[in-house]
């Protein structure tokens, strides 16, 4: 064998490696790469209700605690944990904490949103993502899925379910990414 067959063989086998590479990436990302905590917030994008209809992204958020909540207006354990969320909203959204509330009901349901919204006098930041793009970059499992935020972009909390997001201890983590560590309770 020449040494140019042998060229050829190691470049074959270095390309066929790189074809498996990139399709396993492609098929097992979310497997490859989980998002969870620790890791970098993925992108999102999604639009709000407000009327004005803005395509808005986590880039928006910039130097800001986001606490992204992935929720819908069917689901009874995202309207149990809304109260809570907003308590916690009215408490430290002054202070630099930003609620983002995504809500994965189906096209043309802007209207049940804002109702949802009203009914329960949520006053953070709702938006809609038919598409459920942020539910497929996030690597949603179930409704409600929350994750803090902190301001360089690293996943610092992921919740699976409904939480009590006025608790002591998501209050003291939210401080604690503030830099409020002592802020008024």
């Amino acid at each position: 064998m020449t040494a140019r067959q042998q060229w050829t063989i190691v470049l074959g086998i270095v390309a066929l490696l790189a074809v498996l590479l990139a399709a396993a990436t492609h098929y097992l990302g979310d497997e490859l790469f989980p998002v969870s905590v620790g890791s970098a917030a993925p992108p999102m994008q999604a639009s709000t209700v407000d009327g004005t209809k803005r395509m808005k992204t986590l880039a928006d958020y910039k130097n800001k605690v986001v606490l992204l909540n992935v929720w819908a207006t069917w689901c009874e354990p995202c309207r149990v944990e809304m109260p809570s969320i907003e308590k916690l909203h009215r408490t430290y959204g002054p202070q630099g904490l930003a609620v983002v509330a995504v809500s994965v009901d189906d096209a043309g349901m802007e209207d049940r949103v804002r109702d949802f919204a009203k009914e329960l006098g949520l006053t953070f930041e709702i938006l809609h993502d038919p598409s459920r793009t942020t539910s497929a970059s996030y690597q949603i499992t179930g409704y409600p899925e929350t994750f803090i935020i902190a301001r360089d972009g690293t996943i610092r909390k992921k919740v699976i379910g409904a939480a009590d997001w006025s608790s002591e201890a998501n209050r003291a983590l939210i401080r604690e990414l503030l830099g409020s560590a002592t802020a008024s309770r």
